[in-house]
């Protein structure tokens, strides 16, 4: 289950933690690889061959999407792959989400040009902001950004929605709404996505908005621009969850209340992806039932009932 895409097959098209943004807020914490050289890193016939085996079973999908715990247009199979996914399960409906850096590039967003809907970020319109809660790898520009996602507009007949990541006290001055609101006004998204922090992040520092604040926000840029926008819904696993989600709550609790452990360990013990973990340990964590502790190591969660 994906919060804005429903039932969601994800593809992880990168080696864990590739990215050119090392974000302050990310749930799968901080960048190992700060990159922007475009990789093979895994052959494509072998993504398409376990893509195809699966979908032969005609699983019900609201969306296969290009995700993972990296930046997915990092992968320079990109393009074969979703035309691989286009011309054989042309059914399905593809999404990639993408914190939209590579879009500068008149290939990658090529590449995209066939999936039905684009999820990229946009957490600040200014350099500073950008490099306060981005921490982009040297060189990076967030006017490059936005003149990417320009392009890509320009050129893409889909679906675009626009994410931006709020942290009080950073990014949600006057100045810097009003610089985003410009750069929305300018890429022209089909809807903008107001998201704050759900699960700890990368920095302890990175607190979570209060719904008012994020309210105050969305009306704020609702009169300065001519797009939808929503506040991001959080995702209640325990509400028509599927068999998958409970025996991986089963899988957490009955590990968590061994010892407790980083998503990074419960991915590797566990064999299940550290998206999927994530997702189930953000709800945890909202629904109080298990507990939060950061050390040198990374973040620990442990079981509490």
């Amino acid at each position: 289950m994906s919060r804005r895409l429903g039932i969601s097959l994800g593809v992880d098209l990168v080696p864990y933690k590739y990215c050119p943004l090392n974000c302050v807020y990310c749930e799968v914490q901080s960048t190992t690889n700060l990159v922007t050289e475009r990789e093979v890193f895994f052959p494509a016939d072998e993504i398409i061959n376990e893509l195809g085996d699966f979908l032969a079973t005609s699983p019900h999908l609201d969306y296969i999407t290009f995700s993972g715990a990296g930046e997915p247009t990092l992968n320079s199979s990109l393009g074969e792959i979703v035309h691989y996914l286009k011309s054989t399960y042309s059914t399905y409906k593809l999404a990639l989400l993408t914190n939209g850096i590579l879009f500068d590039n008149p290939k990658v967003r090529a590449e995209a040009l066939p999936c039905d809907i684009v999820l990229p970020s946009l957490d600040g319109a200014t350099q500073s902001v950008f490099e306060r809660i981005n921490r982009p790898r040297a060189g990076l520009k967030v006017q490059d950004l936005i003149d990417g996602l320009i392009c890509f507009r320009n050129e893409y007949s889909g679906k675009i929605w626009l994410e931006v990541f709020m942290i009080a006290g950073i990014n949600d001055s006057q100045t810097e709404l009003d610089a985003i609101a410009t750069a929305i006004e300018g890429i022209k998204p089909d809807l903008v996505q107001i998201n704050s922090l759900d699960r700890p992040g990368a920095e302890a520092w990175v607190k979570p908005m209060s719904l008012a604040a994020l309210k105050q926000i969305k009306s704020y840029l609702t009169a300065r621009v001519n797009v939808p926008l929503e506040i991001i819904a959080k995702l209640k696993y325990n509400d028509g969850g599927t068999h998958l989600d409970e025996e991986l709550i089963h899988l957490l609790h009955n590990t968590l209340k061994r010892r407790p452990s980083t998503a990074e360990d419960l991915s590797a013990m566990l064999d299940i992806h550290i998206n999927e973990i994530s997702k189930v340990l953000r709800q945890l964590h909202l629904d109080k039932q298990i507990s939060v502790k950061r050390e040198t190591r990374g973040v620990f969660y442990s079981w509490i009932h």
